[in-house]
């Protein structure tokens, strides 16, 4: 059985935890906790503290104010090397004068294990990581996904309870990012180690996490699994930030329990929701492009439509990307998935866009009401 977030055994906490560079405040009293054995993703444009959070858990920067604890002991005074962590950066930081075993072995060599244990244990981690026989290569001699996973193993060596990796994905391409996402995933869950993940790339989290942090200036607007942030993101950021959304303005007409009518130009949008809105108040309904269909007439159904113009396409083989301006002139991207490779539409025909209430999010609408503000 599923444990509750209170009957999980919490490995890293962050308590109303503030960073300055300077007279710069760049994380604003951040709360978190961080489960045993769970992969957890900090994802957030550049600049958003996502990196500096992780910096501060692995003790390379000092928070100005607030606590962070591993396994339940505060560790702010305590210097990285004392905090049994392993950490992968983006730019692998291997030292080039070694082989593949040395630098394996050196997270070990400084903490003074016996020879035989650091053999077992670089010979364990080149395992796992799929490298058993490279020990004696030159890091040189190494592709850049080799390279990754050696990183990987120095990490991992000398059993560290908890992994930091910074964008450890970054700098390899597209083929092989998708490739080490698997790698990544499968060694995390064979060691079951605590993993703290820092990306900018939502595709990067959506499929690796267990829990995702979207921080947006150096604030946490959500935590959650992926699919309750992309199918219930709290604020406009969130919904901008994971996929990509469509939003129309409108005011609440009418609100019941779990279901509001929304009044947008000259269109009627009903929405089923979990929140509770007032009569009158400014809202921003959020549309998913997958979720939204084009139909060459009006539904007879009591699906939500709008009229509109197709004004482009792009095809891509198995699915479409439109863009339909629609009738009050607001424009929404809508994804057609076409098995047969023929796309349904063309350019400037008239069509109707429909979704359903249930795939309607209505959120509080940003200052002024315009997706710009929220950027």
């Amino acid at each position: 059985m599923e444990r509750t977030e209170d009957q999980q055994e919490v490995d890293v906490q962050l308590e109303d935890v503030f960073i300055h560079y300077g007279e710069t405040q760049v994380v604003h009293g951040i709360n978190l906790d961080i489960y045993k054995g769970e992969f957890l993703s900090l994802l957030g444009p550049s600049g958003c503290g996502k990196t500096t959070t992780l910096n501060a858990i692995a003790g390379f920067l000092d928070p100005s104010g607030g606590t962070i604890s591993l396994r339940g002991k505060v560790v702010n005074n305590v210097p990285p090397h004392r905090r049994s962590l392993g950490m992968v950066f983006q730019s692998y930081a291997l030292f080039p004068h070694m082989n593949v075993f040395d630098n394996v072995a050196f997270g070990l060599l400084i903490r003074r294990r016996k020879s035989s244990e650091i053999r077992e244990k670089v010979m364990e981690a080149l395992d796992l990581v799929q490298l058993k026989g490279f020990e004696g290569r030159r890091i040189q001699q190494l592709s850049g996904g080799q390279q990754q996973r050696v990183a990987i193993a120095r990490a991992l060596a000398f059993n560290p309870f908890v992994l930091l990796m910074d964008e450890p994905l970054s700098n390899l391409d597209a083929r092989l990012r998708r490739q080490m996402r698997v790698e990544l995933r499968r060694i995390q869950r064979q060691v079951g180690i605590t993993t703290v993940f820092v990306t900018h790339d939502q595709e990067e989290a959506l499929t690796m996490s267990d829990r995702m942090v979207v921080m947006n200036s150096g604030h946490i607007e959500q935590v959650g699994t992926p699919v309750d942030l992309y199918r219930k993101p709290r604020t406009p950021f969130v919904a901008q930030f994971l996929g990509h959304p469509n939003f129309l303005y409108g005011d609440v007409s009418e609100a019941h329990a779990g279901r509001v009518a929304i009044k947008s130009g000259s269109h009627l949008i009903t929405a089923e929701t979990d929140e509770t809105f007032d009569a009158g108040q400014r809202v921003a309904l959020v549309l998913r492009a997958e979720s939204t269909r084009l139909q060459r007439e009006a539904p007879s159904n009591d699906r939500n439509f709008i009229p509109g113009v197709i004004e482009y396409l792009v095809y891509l083989g198995t699915n479409t990307e439109y863009e339909v301006a629609l009738d009050g002139g607001p424009k929404i991207r809508v994804v057609e998935q076409i098995p047969n490779g023929i796309p349904s539409f063309q350019v400037e025909e008239e069509v109707f866009a429909t979704w359903s209430s249930e795939d309607s999010i209505v959120l509080t609408a940003p200052s002024g009401g315009f997706l710009e503000e929220i950027e």
